[in-house]
C-alpha cells in the first residue's frame, strides 16, 4: 500500500543555492537511515555530489536563459513514496522508486533515490531537479502531479503484486479528492467555453462579441482580441488560447468557413492507458528471451508447459526476426559483429562516465580542502609562532603554562582541520613547491566534466537499450538453432553404451 506526495524545494532566503540543496538531499541520503547509502541510488549525477551538480546545472540554465537566481526559485521536487509495513523489502522499495523517477521525469532530469530504513514502515525520498539535463527549461509543476505520481505509483505497485489505496478516507488533499473531483477549470478553459457557447456559424462577428458581452465578458479590441471573463482579473488575447480561437479562426468560424470538434473532458485514467498502449507499440518488436524449454522440464516433467514454451518461443522468435530485419541485419556474422560493435561502444562510455565520476569527486574534494585550508590558515599560523617562541624562550615559560599548548586547546578543531587539509594536499601530489590550483580553475574543469558526462549519459542510454536488444537477439537465435539435447535418459544410456 504505497502512498505518495509531491512538494517544491524553494531557494532559503540568505542561504546559497547549494546549501539549500546540501540540507535537503543530506536528509535524504542519510546515511543513518540508508544503512550506509546502501539504499540510495542516482541518475544523472552522483550522491556524494548531487547538490554541487544540481546547483551547476541551475547555474547553467540561469547563463543560458538569462531567468533565475531569486529568493524562493524553485530549485528541486521532493517526492516521497510510503510503503505498508513488512510488504516490502529495502532493494525492491529501491527499485519502485527509481522507476517512479524514470517514468515521472521521462529522464530528463537528474534525481536521487533513497530508502529510509529506520522507521516501522520503509519510505522512499526521490529529489529531482527543477531544471532539465539540458539546461533549456524547468519541470512544469502541473496542477495534476500529486495524481500522476499516484498513479504511477499504483501501476508499479501493482506490476509486482504490491496492495494500492482503493478507497482512500476522503479528507482534504487526500487521493480521493484528486480520484473523484474534476480538477478546477483554468481561466482559459473557461473562455474556450464560453467562447464555444456563444459563437455559431452564420453569424456576423459583431453579433458573436455583443454575446460575449452579454454573457459577461469585457472586451479589449486592438492589436489583439482580448477577453476578461467574470471573476478574472487580467484580459487573456484570444491568439493565446489555441489556432482555433484567434481573431482571424473565430471569423472564419462566425462565416462558416471553420468547424471545431467539441472539446470533452478526459477520462480520469484514459492519459494512462494512452500512454500504456503507446509505450507496449514502442516495445511490440523488441525482442525478449526465450524460455530454455528442456532445462525447465528437467524441473518439473509437464506436458502443458512444454505446449505453452514451444508456442511462446515461436512467436518471440518472430519478434526476434522482425527486429533483425528492421536493424537491416541479414546474416548471423551481422548480428555478432553488431553486438560487439555496441558493446565496445557503450562499455567505452560506460568507463569514461566512471573516470569522470570519479574525478569530479575528487575536484569537489579538493575545493573543500582548499576552501577549510584558507580559513584556517592564520590560526596554524598563530600556533606555529607560539612553539617558535615556546622553543625560544623555555626558561621563561618554563614555569608557566605553554602558550602553544593552551592556544592548541582551545582552537583545536580549526588547527585539526588545516593540519589535515595540508596532509591531503601532500598525498595528492602537492608536496613542496607544487602550487594547489586556484577555486575557478577546478569549477571550470568540473563545469567541462559535466558537460562531457550529460552528451556520454544522452548517447549511452540508447546504446544500452541497443546491447540489450542485441544480445538477447544473439542469444535467441543461438537457442533456437541449436541442436536439440537429447533427454537424460538417452544421454545416460548413450554413455552407458560408450563404456561397453
Amino acid at each position: 500500500m504505497a502512498t505518495t506526495w509531491i512538494k517544491p524545494i524553494h531557494k532559503a532566503k540568505g542561504r546559497s543555492v547549494a546549501a539549500t540543496l546540501a540540507d535537503r538531499l543530506g536528509y535524504a541520503d542519510n546515511p543513518d537511515k540508508t544503512n550506509s547509502y546502501e539504499f540510495v541510488k542516482s541518475y544523472g549525477c552522483d550522491y556524494y555530489t548531487a547538490a554541487n551538480e544540481f546547483a551547476l546545472t541551475k547555474e547553467l540554465y540561469e547563463q543560458q536563459t538569462g531567468r533565475g537566481g531569486r529568493n524562493g526559485d524553485i530549485l528541486a521536487y521532493h517526492v516521497r513514496q510510503s510503503f505498508k509495513p513488512g510488504e516490502v523489502t529495502p532493494q525492491m522499495a529501491l527499485d519502485v522508486g527509481y522507476a517512479l523517477m524514470e517514468k515521472f521525469t521521462h529522464n530528463r532530469h537528474q534525481f536521487v533515490v533513497a530508502v529510509h530504513t529506520d522507521k516501522h514502515h520503509i519510505h522512499c525520498h526521490c529529489i529531482f531537479n527543477a531544471v532539465n539535463m539540458d539546461c533549456t527549461g524547468k519541470f512544469r509543476n502541473p496542477i495534476r502531479s500529486m495524481k500522476i505520481v499516484r498513479q504511477i505509483s499504483d501501476f508499479l505497485c501493482a506490476e509486482r503484486g504490491l496492495s494500492i489505496v482503493e478507497n482512500p478516507k476522503p479528507s482534504r488533499g487526500s487521493y480521493r479528492d484528486w480520484q473523484d473531483k474534476k480538477e478546477p477549470q483554468s481561466n482559459r478553459d473557461k473562455l474556450q467555453d464560453m467562447i464555444d457557447n456563444n459563437i455559431s456559424a452564420g453569424m456576423v462577428f459583431e453579433q458573436f462579441i455583443a454575446a460575449m458581452q452579454k454573457a459577461g465578458c469585457e472586451v479589449k479590441r486592438g492589436k489583439y482580441l482580448s477577453f476578461k471573463i467574470p471573476g478574472a482579473e487580467r484580459y487573456i488575447r484570444v491568439k493565446s488560447i489555441g489556432e482555433d480561437y484567434t481573431e482571424e479562426a473565430l471569423r472564419e468560424r462566425c462565416l462558416g468557413k471553420r468547424t471545431i470538434a467539441p472539446r470533452k473532458q478526459p477520462d480520469d485514467n484514459s492519459g494512462r492507458k494512452a500512454a500504456e498502449y503507446a509505450s507496449a507499440a514502442r516495445k511490440q518488436y523488441r525482442p525478449t528471451l526465450l524460455i530454455d524449454i528442456q532445462a525447465k522440464l528437467h524441473q518439473a516433467h509437464s506436458p502443458g508447459f512444454e505446449h505453452f514454451a514451444t508456442i511462446y518461443n515461436l512467436k518471440e522468435m518472430a519478434r526476434t526476426l522482425i527486429y533483425l530485419k528492421e536493424r537491416g541485419i541479414g546474416t548471423y556474422d551481422e548480428l555478432t559483429e553488431k553486438t560487439r560493435t555496441v558493446t565496445i561502444e557503450y562499455n567505452g562510455n560506460q568507463n569514461r562516465i566512471n573516470e569522470i565520476t570519479s574525478r569530479q569527486k575528487e575536484i569537489a574534494e579538493l575545493q573543500k580542502k582548499i576552501g577549510t585550508y584558507g580559513k584556517t590558515k592564520e590560526k596554524y599560523s598563530r600556533y606555529k609562532e607560539l612553539q617558535k617562541l615556546q622553543q625560544s624562550s623555555w626558561e621563561k615559560f618554563r614555569k608557566t603554562e605553554h602558550p602553544a599548548a593552551a592556544y592548541y586547546e582551545s582552537e583545536y578543531t580549526d588547527i585539526a582541520l588545516h593540519i589535515a587539509a595540508k596532509k591531503y594536499f601532500d598525498e595528492h601530489g602537492y608536496k613542496g613547491n607544487k602550487k594547489l590550483p586556484s577555486i575557478n580553475s577546478l569549477k571550470e574543469e568540473y563545469a567541462k566534466l559535466e558537460a562531457e558526462k550529460r552528451k556520454l549519459y544522452s548517447v549511452n542510454k540508447p546504446a544500452r537499450e541497443d546491447m540489450i536488444a542485441l544480445k538477447t537477439a544473439k542469444q535467441n537465435v543461438d537457442m533456437f538453432f541449436a541442436e536439440p539435447r537429447q533427454p537424460r535418459q538417452q544421454e545416460r544410456k548413450k554413455s552407458y553404451d560408450h563404456s561397453r
